[in-house]
């Protein structure tokens, strides 16, 4: 299989649209943490960074291991600390594919310049 630039350009982006959501959930459990009833929600990184052949996302996935599940399992209660250092990883996330999308974009943009 040959690798692109697009390939790598969508890893990126996909990398990016998840950490948003696991952002959404965890301000969510954040602000729901009086609500009776609410269970903590978050999203599994590693279904989807697993299936990827990136050093990346390899590395990423070893490190930080799946984010949780859907759903919390016994306790309904919500640590805000756990929060809190839950959205501080999910930032450097974002941050990481972030800086990967700027790197693939001025690759581009020095082979365009070499190519005129």
């Amino acid at each position: 299989m040959t690798y692109t630039p697009s390939d790598a350009i969508g890893k990126a982006n996909l990398i990016m649209d998840l950490a948003a959501q696991r952002n959404r959930a965890l301000s969510s459990n954040v602000a729901n943490i009086d609500t009776p009833g609410y269970r903590r929600k978050d999203i599994d990184f590693g279904q989807y960074l697993g299936s990827m052949n990136s050093p990346m996302e390899t590395e990423l996935t070893t490190k930080l291991g799946p984010s949780a599940v859907i759903e919390s399992i016994g306790s309904m209660d919500i640590d805000p600390a756990y929060e809190l250092a839950e959205m501080q990883k999910n930032s450097m996330i974002y941050t990481i594919a972030t800086r990967r999308m700027s790197n693939l974009v001025t690759e581009m943009k020095t082979v365009i310049n070499v190519g005129k």
